[in-house]
């Protein structure tokens, strides 16, 4: 579904990610890891066209949208779930989710299938957004880009700032939504939870990858564990 081959990034004059490589397949849950600067966030922004100074390819669905603008590719069948997650917070709850079902045939079916996904928007849905937690706060962000129906959800760093407890919330949504079919792509800096997760995962440090494959193989890797999981 996503492939993106040589992509080089910069920021002005300086690069900040190098021939970087990698696929995600119809159905599957992909991790991009690595610490915080790595290049992450960089490589998403420019995937989604916010970030347009780049070379190399990346094709969704066998069409080239590098440099692509972001309503175009949000027609197309992405979305992403923002590290900073940009919720409206004077709004309420429901108000915040139907911004994000722009352009759907049927947003109410979708708002039926995000309260059932996340119940606790259901029962604020009428709340405004800023009140509400940060872990509610990132269930709300997710709900809003699954309202677009995409074919691909990228989140990134969806665990920030989270408790153990509502990290684990989280992601067993992102689990969920994993069984029913959807293609997700995971920027994570939490290896453990981000692994257990995925079907494969790639390592992303210094604008670079320098490790993939299976997920739970990287999971056994005596690199990752005393890098990423303090073993």
């Amino acid at each position: 579904m996503l492939t993106v081959s040589g992509l080089n990034v910069f920021h002005g004059n300086l690069q900040v990610v190098w021939d970087l490589s990698f696929s995600v397949k119809k159905g599957e849950l992909v991790t991009m890891i690595g610490p915080n600067g790595a290049g992450k966030t960089t490589t998403v922004e420019t995937i989604i066209g916010i970030n347009r100074k780049a070379t190399g390819s990346v094709m969704f669905d066998g069409e080239e949208i590098l440099g692509g603008h972001p309503y175009d590719l949000f027609g197309k069948g992405l979305a992403l779930v923002p590290e900073k997650r940009e919720i409206f917070p004077a709004m309420p709850v429901r108000e915040n989710l139907l911004l994000g079902g722009t352009g759907n045939p049927d947003p109410d079916k979708t708002l039926s299938r995000i309260f059932r996904l996340f119940p606790i928007l259901l029962e604020r849905k009428q709340q405004k957004a800023g009140t509400l937690s940060g872990g509610e706060q990132q269930m709300l962000a997710i709900g809003r880009a699954l309202m677009s129906e995409p074919r691909l959800l990228i989140l990134d760093e969806p665990s920030t700032g989270l408790s153990p407890l509502l990290t684990g919330q989280v992601f067993r949504s992102l689990e969920q939504l994993g069984r029913e079919g959807m293609t997700i792509l995971l920027l994570e800096q939490n290896v453990r939870n981000a692994l257990a997760m995925c079907d494969r995962g790639y390592v992303l440090e210094n604008g670079r990858i320098v490790q993939e494959g299976r997920s739970k193989a990287l999971l056994q890797d005596s690199r990752i564990q005393k890098a990423y999981l303090g073993f």
